[in-house]
């Protein structure tokens, strides 16, 4: 595995569990202004940073489809490399 995985990454290597990415998930549409989220093993995930790099998780904020904004961020989430602290 790379020295900075993405989440999805640490989650296949099990690092991080599922219930993590659905609590980060939450915690990032619950509240925008969150920004960093801690996950399992000092690993700690960058919400504002991943919608700042992933344009298609924050068209997706704008709109009222729950589901699709939902399905964008946690791509987003998954895709992003968070940092080991």
């Amino acid at each position: 595995m790379a020295t900075n995985p993405t989440v999805s990454e640490s989650r296949k290597a099990a690092e991080v569990i599922d219930q993590e990415t659905d609590a980060a998930v939450d915690a990032m549409l619950a509240d925008l202004a969150t920004e960093s989220y801690p996950l399992a093993k000092g690993w700690t995930f960058d919400l504002l940073e991943t919608l700042r790099t992933n344009t298609r998780a924050a068209e997706a904020l704008t709109t009222d489809k729950t589901a699709w904004k939902r399905n964008m961020i946690q791509t987003a989430f998954l895709l992003a490399h968070p940092v080991k602290g």
